[in-house]
């Protein structure tokens, strides 16, 4: 994502696409992807802007991701699948996407099939 920018309008380019992915601001985020942003953009904790999405509960954001050919599977710096993350927070729908967008259950620490027993959400993954 070069495209003349400098390495610090490189970095503030995906801050912010970061926390629009925080906010569920899907239109922006889909515009900055459409602009060259990489999908599978990260953070410094190696988090994707679908990571992101998810945790904070944006089933539309993530379903517009997903769209846009982000890769359900790409899990963190500390191990984690978005879909492992959305069970943690308790966001059955994002699960549901994912779910249905053919993320792997088995990926990641903890799976999500071991969080989804952790937290009695077993249910969500078939």
């Amino acid at each position: 994502m070069s495209d003349g920018l400098t390495p610090e309008q490189t970095e503030r380019v995906v801050a912010v696409a970061m926390d629009f992915a925080r906010e569920g601001s899907t239109g922006e985020l889909a515009e900055f992807i459409e602009h060259g942003l990489p999908v599978n953009t990260t953070d410094e904790a190696g988090n994707t802007l679908l990571m992101l999405a998810a945790y904070h509960g944006h089933a539309a954001t993530v379903r517009a991701l997903l769209g846009l050919g982000a890769d359900p599977d790409v899990r963190n710096d500390r191990d984690q699948a978005p879909i492992a993350g959305a069970l943690f927070k308790g966001a059955d729908d994002v699960v549901t996407v994912l779910r249905d967008a053919g993320a792997d259950l088995d990926a990641g620490t903890p799976t999500a099939r071991a969080a989804a027993t952790m937290f009695g959400r077993e249910h969500l993954l078939h």
